[in-house]
């Protein structure tokens, strides 16, 4: 070590009252995600679209455990994500909750069709519906984030993406669409945030045992997607989080611009 130099501590991995905002965070990976940053110490917005009982047990279990504080750590806001003003919403809502500018945007909220088709047997209303939500949704939310996350204090843009888009499997041709499209924007929007310290980064799941997983699978076709793990198991929502998490924090500035995938070999 040089004369004169010093060892800098190592960044931490606690969000102590950093405001995030989760979509799509009633269940499955989402749920997950914002269990996890609150566990971390950041206050959270549960975004949901239909499941409002579901979202607010999310809520009620972060805030259960920090019964002591006088104002909530976790609001509920309903919002559709492939709507502008709903997306304005969210944002509006957690800086007038929590009194603070966001910090966090983890976009997680996703559909596919549990169909499963081919490409030439699906249909454009289906074709349409996956891209409006994983899509347009996803850019709705990393241009709201991008414009009010405060530029200058640095922030986090992480988007939920599939490691299909690496894997290309067959009957996931407008999923895996949706979420390639979602990976090069994401590349891009990191480049384009130079300067103001917020990272933008994807995060690539494999399979993982959630509702939106096994929809529309036999027990024979979740048995071969077990077989070709070389884990031997399926993912689940936690190995997600504790990565999101990881990103979210100060110990994750370094990685930006990147797709993270989160398969346990999988692909």
């Amino acid at each position: 070590m040089a004369e004169g130099s010093t060892v800098s501590a190592a960044p931490t991995l606690s969000l102590q009252d950093r405001v995030a905002i989760v979509t799509g965070a009633s269940r499955g990976i989402g749920r997950s995600i914002a269990l996890h940053l609150a566990s971390l110490g950041a206050r959270l917005v549960i975004n949901y679209t239909s499941n409002s009982s579901q979202a607010d047990l999310v809520s009620s279990e972060i805030n259960k455990s920090a019964a002591s504080e006088t104002s909530p750590r976790a609001i509920t806001v309903k919002a559709n994500i492939s709507d502008p003003e709903q997306v304005k919403s969210l944002f509006d809502a957690a800086e007038s909750a929590f009194n603070s500018s966001v910090h966090i945007m983890v976009n997680s909220a996703g559909i596919l069709d549990s169909k499963y088709p081919t490409i030439f047997n699906t249909s454009l209303e289906d074709f349409d519906n996956i891209l409006t939500v994983n899509t347009r949704g996803a850019f709705l939310c990393c241009k709201e984030a991008a414009n009010r996350i405060k530029q200058g204090g640095g922030g986090r843009i992480i988007c939920l993406t599939t490691s299909l888009v690496a894997a290309l499997k067959p009957g996931y041709g407008a999923y895996t669409a949706s979420k390639a499209a979602v990976e090069a924007m994401v590349k891009i929007l990191a480049k384009e945030l130079k300067g103001t310290r917020i990272t933008a980064n994807c995060v690539a799941p494999g399979p993982i045992a959630t509702d939106m997983f096994f929809a529309g699978k036999s027990d024979e076709v979740i048995q071969k997607v077990i077989n070709e793990s070389p884990l031997d198991r399926l993912g689940k929502p936690e190995d997600i989080a504790s990565v999101v998490g990881f990103l979210a924090g100060d110990a994750g500035e370094w990685i930006n611009g990147q797709i993270v995938r989160v398969n346990g070999g999988y692909v």
